[in-house]
């Protein structure tokens, strides 16, 4: 068969024709795509604008972002991002654009500007020195740059100076040395952690705390800088932070050779101490006194974490009243840390151990330390009307006896009392309540075992009371001089 070189040829011109339409279509479709695209990029900057105008920095920033994701190789639109960066604090990310908008356009002064401002907060003075040299050859007379320049000689020495204050282990100054250095270079990681650490070195462990979070915002996201905060907000005993701190160092390094480790003791200290103030929550007192003695023996060197632990004990005792108890472990969490609540807690122990005058001087004792401490005002009040009630003691009911008791009875329960409470058998806070008990029960013994006496007090009378002895009630208290505190013996013969 032979072909039709006319149709031939028809072919091949119908075939070049539908190329050429091809690569025009594409060609306009492409052009449509760019202008779209280009005006995508205008409304962002817009947008961005916009937002900056009203404050609103972090939308702002998102257009921003936007914008340069569209144009890549538009210098002023890295420079109008950066500056949103400079605004919100973040430092790095500002010198990154900045600096890309010089290799973009390295005679971009302004940018440059920027950059030195960036460099100078952040304590690098030989960057921003540097930065504004360049600048005042291009512009001389630029009073931003110039005055930029001026602090950088001054600073760069107050931190040599702060240096050596340091080393001589001078912290307090050095303190007030890095803190002028910081209104100048708030975003310099090296000042901010210096400070800290100086304030660790003169136990202020929350400023510390409150430095090295700024160190790890400054740092974006540093292990090293996670696991400290950690640890020092266990040692103050906030495990419940120092449980989050060390998280994030987790996150960042699942398998951190000091994270790891430490994330699991503090993981099993936080539980208990936890679940023991979820049993005071609900009255399981047993349960929260439980918890407090465990929290001890978990971290015996942890002063904070046993401050924990004795707090809870202290708090849980008095409620389960067990006041005799709770006195002491309220006044060995005091010793670790003079907390007001756990002084008014200790109170509320010695109110329940018929200890008002101790009480009260308790009481007051959480004021000094916060005068607005409403608890401790009311905790007052209640234990001198409680000290009122109880002035008139009952000698029946101190000696665990019924008002028709012979004297052989009320012989046998004062020797009972008396064994039980001899301050000889106690020690401390303890020893103290023993010796008001056994006071108690020597006057009850003295009072019930004699007729008279015993007469006067089944009339509603005293006769140890020196008030009832001046108004002709008998004849004064025997034992006067052991509530004046005198120091004292005991050498009872239980006969």
């Amino acid at each position: 068969m032979l072909l039709n070189l006319h149709d031939t040829g028809s072919i091949a011109d119908n075939r070049r024709l539908g190329t050429v339409l091809l690569f025009i279509l594409i060609e306009l479709f492409l052009d449509g795509a760019e202008s779209a695209s280009q005006a995508e990029i205008e409304r962002h900057l817009e947008m961005g604008r916009d937002f900056l105008a009203r404050g609103q920095l972090s939308d702002a920033l998102t257009h921003y972002h936007a914008a340069v994701e569209g144009d890549p190789s538009n210098y002023l639109t890295y420079f109008k991002r950066g500056t949103v960066y400079f605004a919100l604090g973040k430092a790095k990310f500002a010198v990154s654009d900045f600096s890309r908008v010089l290799e973009l356009k390295p005679d971009f002064t302004a940018a440059r500007a920027q950059r030195a401002s960036v460099f100078l907060k952040m304590g690098d003075f030989d960057n921003a020195e540097t930065d504004l040299m360049v600048v005042l050859r291009h512009d001389p007379h630029n009073p931003d740059a110039n005055q930029q320049y001026s602090r950088i000689g001054p600073a760069r020495d107050q931190w040599y100076l702060c240096v050596d204050v340091m080393e001589r282990g001078d912290y307090t100054t050095a303190i007030a040395l890095l803190t002028q250095l910081l209104e100048y270079c708030p975003w310099s990681v090296e000042i901010r952690e210096a400070r800290a650490q100086m304030y660790l070195r003169i136990g202020d462990r929350m400023a510390a705390v409150s430095d090295f979070r700024s160190v790890n915002r400054l740092s974006q996201d540093s292990t090293d800088g996670y696991y400290q905060l950690s640890r020092i907000l266990y040692d103050v005993g906030d495990s419940g932070a120092a449980l989050k701190e060390i998280r994030e160092c987790l996150r960042l390094d699942p398998e951190h050779k000091d994270c790891f480790p430490f994330y699991k003791k503090i993981k099993k200290v936080d539980k208990v101490y936890v679940e023991a103030q979820l049993a005071r929550e609900e009255q399981r007192y047993g349960d929260c006194i439980a918890g407090g003695e465990k929290l001890i023996k978990l971290e015996p060197d942890v002063p904070m974490i046993v401050y924990n632990g004795k707090q809870l004990l202290c708090s849980c005792l008095v409620k389960d009243e067990q006041f005799t108890t709770a006195v002491t472990r309220c006044r060995e969490a005091l010793d670790i840390y003079s907390d007001p609540e756990v002084m008014c807690d200790r109170a509320e122990a010695l109110v329940g151990a018929e200890m008002y005058d101790e009480a009260i001087v308790q009481y007051r004792e959480a004021l000094e330390i916060n005068d607005n401490l409403q608890r401790a005002k009311d905790g007052i009040e209640h234990a001198q009307r409680v000290q009122k009630q109880a002035e008139r003691r009952d000698y029946y009911k101190i000696l665990g006896v019924k008002r028709s008791a012979t004297k052989q009875e009320i012989v046998k329960a004062y020797r009972k009392a008396a064994q039980k409470w001899h301050p000889d058998n106690f020690q401390g806070d303890e020893k103290k309540m023993a010796e008001k008990k056994f006071i108690d029960i020597a006057a009850a013994k003295e009072v019930l075992t004699d007729p008279e006496k015993r007469k006067q007090f089944d009339a509603g009378q005293d006769p140890l009371d020196p008030e009832a002895g001046r108004n002709g009630f008998g004849g004064g208290n025997p034992f006067h001089h052991f509530h004046h505190g005198s120091p004292f013996q005991f050498k009872f013969h239980f006969t």
